[in-house]
């Protein structure tokens, strides 16, 4: 009787663990990528940070400190919609993750401006599925730094 209750048991669990939420795709990673890049790209700042978990921390490109609540990082992207020059970001190389809810995007955009300016950047994307949805739960850039000078001999 103990082996039987033991292996309906077994065989209980390893029914569990077929139910669980199906592994994200790399697809559904940069989609949620690409939907922050057209909010920013509109400056639409109540969907930018509709994009973002409410315990997110954001380590913006120009800011002077991390946001960490969902006042900050709209005041980040506020100030950021309101400059004199609005720059449109266009993503290049991208790297994602997934680990279950979980997922990691990093690699390099371009800031373009109106006049055809770039600026290159690099940045990191942490994603956590919540509700079906996958939020940002933590978000890096930085300029990228000008490639090193041959040195002349």
């Amino acid at each position: 009787m103990r082996i039987a209750t033991a292996l309906a048991g077994a065989l209980l669990l390893a029914g569990c663990q077929t139910m669980q939420a199906p592994e994200a795709s790399n697809t559904e990673i940069l989609a949620a990528s690409q939907a922050w890049a057209d909010a920013f790209n509109a400056c639409d700042v109540p969907r930018i940070v509709a994009l973002y978990d409410r315990e997110a921390a954001v380590w913006g490109t120009t800011a002077q400190a991390i946001a960490s609540t969902p006042e900050a990082v709209r005041q980040y992207f506020s100030g950021v919609c309101s400059a004199p020059v609005k720059a449109k970001v266009e993503f290049g190389a991208q790297l994602v993750r997934v680990r279950g809810d979980s997922a990691l995007n990093s690699g390099s955009y371009t800031f373009v401006g109106p006049k055809g300016g770039q600026i290159p950047a690099r940045f990191s994307f942490a994603y956590r599925r919540v509700d079906g949805r996958w939020l940002i739960v933590d978000f890096h850039s930085s300029f990228r730094p000008a490639p090193p000078k041959p040195s002349g001999g």
